[in-house]
């Protein structure tokens, strides 16, 4: 991986000058761990003043380090009031009563509901206010999800904050290559990719199709992937219950049967068939899920306009009522098994009927569904870096950052799509999902906060320096140096004239580079062999046991 310190190259005595028009440092004394370098003006190269001092104060062989998750230091942000989200959550009651919502394909599941006393009329299930809520009381608020490596375990739920790659897309993209079908080698390409950046805590799941492998095979490859070429937590198949299992079955061998019964090891991301439809081959993938004791994601998937109503409130309380429904046929399947409120809100063009992603009216409404979700008192998946954009470029970054901050600020636990989405999720892009692990990066410290102690407020510094005076060269800048502001690995911070010299290079090629050099770096995590035979065993007879199929 390259030097996280890396793109800091211009001497910051040339911003003392250049920007800021002070007094002349003098004698200010930059220390490393070998030698004392002490700055001056004359200390400033001539040519566009190339900065020094900084490169050799930080260690030029430092890896970039980050937590195995958040915890949230800000507050969430709730927008809405306690009259109006009674509103919501009382259509979505109504929803429920006087709708219902359809179960198609999976008796077992009609067969929980009606015993818990839910209104079944063939395939159509009607709950009275209250029923769910009352099943939902089974659900953990918090949960682990434990990573073959310990110290890549995330928390998920309460205050605890979880980024993960995108998920789900056909399509990969890069500068050199353009759009084209992904294959197993993109999708061992972004595990890795994801195993070395430290602002993404999880391998995440179907991080691309590998469209050259058959359809009832692949993912079988992908969990190995993420088995073998990470070791972070990951997530598992839920394209058929079958399928499913054997994701489970395979994290049984890496973690043990019984540690898994007791613990989850692997997630499983849901979908509703929105508007109102559960389709049988997904509710028996989630409840397959919570049978073993392992976390399924709950998510409809809404465009305004299409799958729910234009209107924000609507759309929320048809969204509400689904994924009620869904974590309820968890708890009702195995009372207690871990399983995360999920949401996936967008809209579309109404002149156009394209699906538009990255907008406004998604983002604020996030915000409610954080609400909505606290109030059940389970964990949130919610937004991410979500665009319609064809390329990594400014549209792509204004969307995603409006989305990516609705999800921070709604107070998601579990923030899926949070690196590489691109073209609406029909392309992983490895440009944008380096743009957007950068960005992550910078979420950590804004998550954080702003510290209050005695080193923070800085009394020492103020008593050091002289009014008019200069603090770059301070003992508290000095001791807070390397922690102080986040050092961005993407966006370019030098003067003009010397990144015209460097090629005038943009975000996406600089990512280009970074994503290539990256892969170069990647070094696997151990594995026993002996574990790794006994999981590419299990692959192999799998395999073996059916023909390939191609849709």
């Amino acid at each position: 991986m390259k030097n996280y310190w890396d793109d800091e190259t211009e001497n910051s005595l040339y911003y003392q000058h250049y920007y800021f028009k002070s007094q002349p440092l003098t004698g200010a004394s930059i220390m490393s761990e070998s030698d004392t370098q002490t700055l001056s003006p004359s200390a400033a190269p001539a040519k566009h003043g190339r900065r020094t001092g900084a490169r050799e104060r930080r260690d030029p062989n430092a890896k970039p380090t980050g937590p195995a998750y958040i915890k949230r230091v800000i507050p969430t942000y709730d927008i809405m009031g306690e009259e109006s989200l009674l509103k919501i959550e009382a259509t979505a009651d109504r929803i429920l009563a006087e709708v219902g919502l359809d179960i198609r394909d999976d008796d077992e599941t009609l067969a929980m509901f009606k015993k818990s006393g839910a209104k079944v009329d063939g395939m159509r299930v009607r709950f009275e206010p209250g029923h769910l809520r009352e099943i939902l009381k089974t659900a953990p608020k918090e949960f682990t999800q434990h990573a073959r490596n310990p110290a890549h375990s995330v928390q998920i739920g309460g205050n605890n904050v979880v980024f993960a790659p995108s998920y789900g897309s056909p399509f990969v993209m890069d500068l050199d290559r353009g759009r084209r079908y992904g294959t197993l080698e993109d999708f061992q390409n972004f595990v890795k990719l994801t195993y070395n950046t430290p602002w993404l805590h999880h391998s995440g799941g179907t991080v691309c199709e590998p469209t050259d492998i058959p359809v009832n095979k692949r993912h079988l490859d992908m969990v190995y992937a993420h088995m073998r070429f990470s070791d972070k937590a990951y997530m598992g198949s839920i394209t058929s219950q079958e399928r499913a299992e054997d994701s489970i079955e395979m994290s049984r061998l890496l973690f043990g049967r019984e540690f898994v019964d007791q613990n989850c090891v692997i997630l499983g991301n849901v979908n509703v068939n929105s508007p109102l439809l559960w389709d049988g081959t997904i509710t028996k993938s989630a409840r397959a899920y919570a049978r073993a004791n392992q976390a399924a994601v709950i998510v409809p998937f809404i465009l305004g306009g299409a799958m729910g109503p234009v209107t924000n409130a609507g759309a929320i309380a048809q969204a509400h009522a689904e994924t009620m429904v869904g974590c309820a046929m968890t708890q009702l399947e195995r009372p207690g098994a871990p399983v995360i409120y999920g949401n996936f809100l967008s809209s579309m063009s109404l002149r156009s009927g394209s699906p538009t992603f990255g907008t406004p009216e998604p983002a604020i409404g996030s915000m409610v569904v954080g609400q909505l979700a606290r109030r059940l008192n389970l964990p949130l998946r919610c937004a991410g870096s979500f665009t319609t954009s064809k390329l990594p470029d400014g549209q792509a970054m204004q969307e995603s950052v409006m989305s990516m901050l609705s999800a921070i600020h709604c107070g998601a636990n579990f923030i899926l799509h949070s690196a590489g989405f691109l073209d609406g999720l029909l392309s992983m892009s490895y440009e944008k999902f380096m743009m957007d692990a950068d960005f992550c990066g910078a979420l950590h410290s804004y998550i954080g906060g702003v510290s209050v102690d005695d080193n923070s407020l800085a009394m020492s510094a103020f008593q050091e320096v002289t009014p008019g005076g200069h603090y770059l060269g301070s003992s508290h800048t000095m001791a807070n140096y390397t922690t102080a502001f986040y050092d961005s690995t993407i966006s370019d911070d030098t003067p003009f004239e010397s990144w015209t010299e460097a090629g005038e290079s943009d975000s996406a090629k600089r990512a280009n580079k970074r994503w290539k050099q990256s892969l170069a770096d990647y070094a696997a995590p151990t594995m026993d062999p002996a574990l790794d035979e006994s999981i590419r065993d299990y692959m192999e007879r799998k395999k073996a046991s059916m023909p390939d199929q191609w849709y």
